[in-house]
């Protein structure tokens, strides 16, 4: 079988608004980052993001791999999953259904990252699910929700069910499916899956030593609660603000590509 290569799609930042155009920047510097940390699933699984000032959203081109993608190459999508502007791809229909699902009732979110990492799935095929045995695990859950297994996400009927479970949360974990996180900005939706995923990876660590595990007491639980709720609301966000700039620069020394 022969190699098929990547299609452009030229002229795409002429065509939107600057602000656009730096919000596909940041998604696609998104894409390589997960990448970079190991947690994309081939061409599966999405990250999206809001149109600044509309309700339409940028979603990755279905048969790209995130360390593929680049600026243009997003497809720019309505709430009905139309192509706002053309583009050689399609997008993957399970994709826009848990997106879509996000983005259609909670506006005050920017971005949703949804991964399907060893770790997470693990964590997600635990009845416990996320366990208070880290200090990433306070973070998590002072904001999570869980969303019981339905089979591939391709029923809209499913949209209504994942809404209302997710409610004002920003972590979400899908029952023996993954983890999503949503924010205000990319770089918010980032810190927070790299805490969620974190969070999994030490939980799964522990759990193979054998022994009994120690639990954060639930006084220390409820503080750390109170404590993040403050952070998010908080100039500063989650922090990715900060972490953001640093992100980048390390992304720059790899490749440049994705601002393309």
């Amino acid at each position: 079988m022969s190699v098929t290569p990547i299609q452009s799609t030229p002229g795409i930042k002429d065509q939107v608004s600057a602000a656009e155009w730096q919000t596909r920047v940041d998604l696609a510097a998104c894409y390589r980052l997960v990448a970079m940390h190991g947690w994309d699933d081939l061409i599966f699984t999405h990250i999206s993001a809001k149109v600044p000032g509309t309700e339409e959203f940028l979603i990755n081109p279905y048969g790209l791999m995130f360390h593929e993608i680049t600026a243009s190459s997003l497809v720019k999508i309505d709430q009905a999953g139309n192509k706002l502007l053309d583009s050689p791809y399609e997008i993957n229909p399970a994709g826009f259904t848990i997106h879509s699902a996000v983005h259609e009732v909670r506006h005050d979110v920017v971005c949703v990252l949804h991964t399907h990492t060893a770790a997470g799935v693990a964590v997600s095929a635990q009845k416990q699910g996320v366990l208070p045995i880290s200090q990433q695990s306070l973070f998590v859950l002072s904001s999570l929700a869980y969303h019981p297994y339905e089979g591939v996400a391709l029923d809209p009927e499913e949209k209504v069910r994942l809404q209302a479970d997710l409610g004002d949360k920003n972590f979400l974990m899908l029952h023996n499916h993954g983890l999503l996180t949503c924010g205000g900005t990319i770089a918010d939706t980032f810190l927070m899956m790299f805490i969620f995923q974190r969070a999994c990876d030490i939980q799964v660590l522990a759990q193979t030593g054998g022994t009994e595990l120690i639990a954060i007491e639930p006084q220390v639980l409820a503080g750390a609660r109170a404590m993040v709720a403050g952070v998010t609301k908080s100039a500063q966000g989650m922090g990715g603000a900060l972490a953001w700039p640093a992100l980048l620069r390390k992304l720059d020394q790899q490749d440049t590509g994705y601002k393309s």
